[in-house]
C-alpha cells in the first residue's frame, strides 16, 4: 500500500479485494492513520441515500467534497487527504465516479470490496481503468505467529529453506505444534483475535461459524434457491473423497448448469480457491488449463475446519481433538492439502494439478500442485502423517523428467532429501 501510494501519486486509486471479513476494513484505516493528515471513511454497506446519491452527479466536484466534509465532519486537505470507499461494490456509481476523481487529483483514493467482480455489481457502469488491484488474503503462518508475539520462527525457517539444512526434530516438533494451532484458528482476523483474548477454541469456533453464516447470507443474496450454498458445502466432503469437480460438456447435466452458472460468482466471492487440470503441464500453465475439471479449496484452512464439521457442536468435534492431540489421521489429509493450496495462492501461484493415465499399470496418478519456475516446473506431493513411497512424484518424473527442474515432497518431518526429491515440512511451503 506504500509503494502504491509513493509509485501512484494520486494517478490512479488502490481498489483493495478480498473475502468478507478478512480484514480490508482494519487495514485500510490503520494506513489512513499513518500516511494521511485527514481521512473520510465512507461504508457504503450502511451508508444512506444521502451519500449515495452525490454520486449520481459529479458535474461539480467541489460541491461533492464540501458536502463529504459537511457530512463526515472531516476537512480534507489537497493531496493530504484519503477518501475511501468502503464495500464500494454497495454503491457502483461512486466506483464508476473513480476516473473522474482521480482526474482531478486532489485527493488519494482507496476502495475496498467483497464480491467486487460479480455481475450483479457491475451491471450497468463504466470500471474505471484507472484502478491499480490488490488481493488481499486472510493471515498467513507468519503473520499468524506476528499476532502471537512470535518474530524469530519465520526468519529460523526462511534460512533453514534456502541451505537445505534440517532444523532438527525437536525445533520441527514445536514449529508444528504452532502450525497445527493456525491449522485449527485460521487466518481470519476476527478468529485470530478471539484465540488472543480468550485463548479457549470454543471461542474461535464461534467466531469462524459466525462468519460461515455471513457468507452463506451473501450467497443466498446472489442466488435466492441455496444453490451457491450446496456447492460451497460440498467442499470438504469432495476433498475429502479425492474427487474432482467435473462439468460434462456432453450432457446437459444438472450438475453442469449448477457449476457453470455458479463457479464464477463462487470464484470472485473471494471464499474459494480453484485448483484447475493442466493436461498438457509445462510453463505458461494457463494455457493448457482443463476448465471443466478442477477441484476447490476454502480460502481459509481455519473456515474449512469448521466447515468440515459444521454439523456438530464444538464439544463433538472430532477433527479439533485429533490435531490438539497431533494425531491427524491420514483421512484427515485433506486439511493439509487445504492449508498448501492457501500458502501457495498467497505466494501469487494460480493453483494447478495434474492426473494422468499410466498405460502399462491401467490406473491414474495424481500430483497434487504444479508450480513454475522459470521454464519449468516443480511437482508437489502432500503427505499428512507416515509415508513409504511417493509414487505419483515418481510416475510424473518418469513422464515429463525433461520439464522438471525439482520435486517437492510436503511432509510432517524435518527438511531432507530422499533422492533427488526435496521433503519439507509442510510449513515450508510458503517459501516455494
Amino acid at each position: 500500500m506504500v509503494d502504491w501510494k509513493k509509485g501512484s501519486a494520486g494517478q490512479t486509486a488502490l481498489l483493495i479485494e478480498g473475502a468478507r471479513r478478512v480484514g480490508k476494513t482494519t487495514i485500510v484505516k490503520h494506513f489512513a492513520e499513518k500516511e494521511y493528515v485527514s481521512c473520510i471513511f465512507i461504508d457504503f454497506s450502511t451508508a444512506g441515500e444521502e451519500v449515495k446519491s452525490l454520486f449520481d452527479n459529479l458535474l461539480d466536484l467541489n460541491y461533492l467534497f464540501l458536502q463529504l466534509q459537511l457530512l463526515f465532519h472531516v476537512k480534507l486537505e489537497k493531496r493530504k487527504s484519503l477518501i475511501v470507499f468502503d464495500e464500494v461494490q454497495f454503491c457502483p456509481k461512486a466506483r464508476q465516479a473513480i476516473k473522474i476523481l482521480v482526474a482531478d487529483g486532489r485527493y488519494d483514493y482507496i476502495e475496498t470490496g467483497s464480491l467486487i467482480s460479480i455481475r450483479q455489481n457491475v451491471k450497468g457502469i463504466l470500471i474505471p481503468s484507472e484502478e491499480e488491484k490488490l488481493r488481499m488474503h486472510p493471515m498467513d503462518f507468519e503473520e499468524f505467529l506476528w499476532a502471537m508475539g512470535d518474530h524469530s520462527t519465520i526468519p529460523f525457517l526462511k534460512e533453514a529453506f534456502k541451505s537445505l539444512k534440517g532444523i532438527g526434530e525437536r525445533a520441527n516438533r514445536e514449529v508444528l505444534r504452532l502450525f497445527r494451532l493456525y491449522l485449527l484458528v485460521g487466518g481470519m482476523p476476527q478468529a485470530v483475535s478471539a484465540y488472543i483474548r480468550e485463548n479457549d477454541f470454543q471461542s474461535v469456533d464461534k467466531e469462524k461459524r459466525n462468519i460461515l453464516s455471513l457468507y452463506h447470507d451473501d450467497f443466498r443474496k446472489l442466488d435466492p434457491r441455496g444453490r451457491l450454498s450446496y456447492l460451497y458445502d460440498l467442499i470438504p466432503a469432495q476433498l475429502s473423497s479425492g474427487k474432482t469437480f467435473f462439468v460434462d460438456r456432453e450432457r446437459k447435466a444438472t450438475k453442469k448448469k449448477l457449476l457453470e452458472e455458479l463457479l464464477p460468482d463462487l470464484i470472485d466471492s473471494r471464499t474459494v480457491l480453484p485448483k484447475y487440470d493442466c493436461d498438457n503441464p509445462e510453463a505458461g500453465m494457463s494455457k493448457y488449463r482443463d476448465s471443466d475439471k478442477f477441484k476447490l479449496y476454502l480460502g481459509d484452512v481455519g473456515l474449512f475446519v469448521a466447515e468440515a464439521f459444521a454439523d456438530k457442536e464444538f464439544t463433538e468435534n472430532v477433527l479439533y481433538r485429533k490435531l490438539l492431540s497431533d494425531k491427524l489421521s491420514a483421512d484427515l489429509g485433506y486439511l493439509f492439502e487445504n492449508a498448501v493450496a492457501q500458502m501457495l495462492s498467497a505466494s501469487g501461484y494460480t493453483l494447478f494439478y495434474n492426473v494422468f493415465k499410466d498405460e502399462t499399470a491401467h490406473r491414474y496418478y495424481e500430483t497434487d500442485f504444479l508450480i513454475p519456475k522459470g521454464d519449468k516446473l516443480c511437482p508437489i506431493e502432500v503427505k499428512s502423517g507416515e509415508y513409504r513411497s511417493h509414487r505419483s512424484l515418481d510416475m510424473f518424473q518418469k513422464r515429463y523428467s525433461k520439464k522438471i527442474l525439482r520435486r517437492y515432497l510436503l511432509t510432517t518431518k524435518d527438511l531432507h532429501k530422499d533422492g533427488d526429491i526435496i521433503c519439507l515440512p509442510v510449513y515450508m511451503a510458503m517459501f516455494l
